[in-house]
């Protein structure tokens, strides 16, 4: 039973998980060894339940396309969605040739994930030899490539953006069938609920929410703890993409969260896919 609309929410309190709000966890996750690995992980990530399988942008990540690609291949149920192309390193004929072909091969489970590039996005367009523009000409780039998306592709294609910034979330809010806020690790819940306010205010129609959890309980992926991060630290800042606890305590924490704010989907990295198990149990979550 979903009691919240895409983007609203009330401030109920999670009481009874057969009254909790419809919620989908989906799994950023890239090829790494091998296609045979590959294979195995997204089948596996399919038979967990889980909703969708993300896959990053980045020059040091396999491309999205092709593992997207073959991920739709060997699965039935699982959305496919880039996490996140920057648009400032596509060009819109490009980007829509690739989203056509995906969106065939896949039989319409592709979502198009998209945004104005991380924070080393600009050393990546030197290194492919493209100009860095302005914030307010990505965000304008931004727009033209979903705005070309939807003018092009038929059947529709669900555009999901990664925003961060008043400007970015309103844009967001103006193109975007969902919206995933791009918060720093240490950030609090405060600046969630922040976030999902200004995008509230720049939309009168509803747009779906995915909060991206950087880890749980007392799991936290291995790139974050060699950048120098660890659970002890984030605990402290009361980090709200690192929901403590037990695994019945992460799962009402999120369910509370949902019910509140409107978010109808979560990210796990999956790194801790096989940990996050009990909670999604718990979820009860659902493509």
């Amino acid at each position: 039973m979903n009691t919240s609309t895409p983007g609203g929410g009330d401030a109920a309190t999670a009481q009874d998980p057969t009254d909790s709000p419809s919620i989908a966890v989906a799994v950023v996750a890239a090829p790494a060894a091998s296609g045979a690995g590959w294979v195995d992980d997204v089948r596996r990530i399919e038979d967990q339940g889980y909703s969708g399988v993300l896959v990053p942008d980045t020059l040091w990540t396999v491309s999205p396309f092709p593992a997207l690609a073959a991920a739709g291949a060997v699965t039935r149920t699982l959305t496919l969605r880039s996490w996140v192309l920057a648009a400032p390193l596509r060009s819109r004929t490009a980007l829509v040739r690739e989203v056509k072909a995906l969106h065939t091969l896949s039989d319409g489970r592709f979502e198009l994930g998209i945004g104005v590039g991380r924070p080393d996005a600009e050393s990546e367009a030197g290194r492919l030899g493209l100009p860095w523009p302005s914030g307010a000409e990505r965000r304008r780039q931004l727009e033209d490539a979903v705005r070309a998306v939807h003018d092009e592709v038929d059947p529709d294609v669900p555009v999901v953006v990664a925003a961060s910034g008043p400007r970015m979330l309103a844009t967001a809010g103006r193109v975007a069938d969902r919206i995933a806020p791009a918060l720093s690790p240490l950030a609090t819940e405060n600046e969630l609920a922040d976030a999902i306010a200004r995008v509230r205010s720049s939309t009168g129609r509803p747009v779906h929410l995915t909060q991206s959890l950087v880890g749980f309980g007392d799991h936290l992926p291995t790139w974050y703890t060699r950048s120098g991060m660890d659970v002890a630290q984030l605990v402290e800042a009361g980090a709200v993409g690192f929901p403590a606890g037990d695994p019945d305590g992460v799962a009402w924490a999120l369910i509370d969260r949902s019910r509140r704010y409107g978010i109808d989907e979560y990210t796990v990295p999956g790194e801790l896919s096989d940990a996050f198990i009990p909670i999604l149990e718990r979820l009860g979550a659902r493509t």
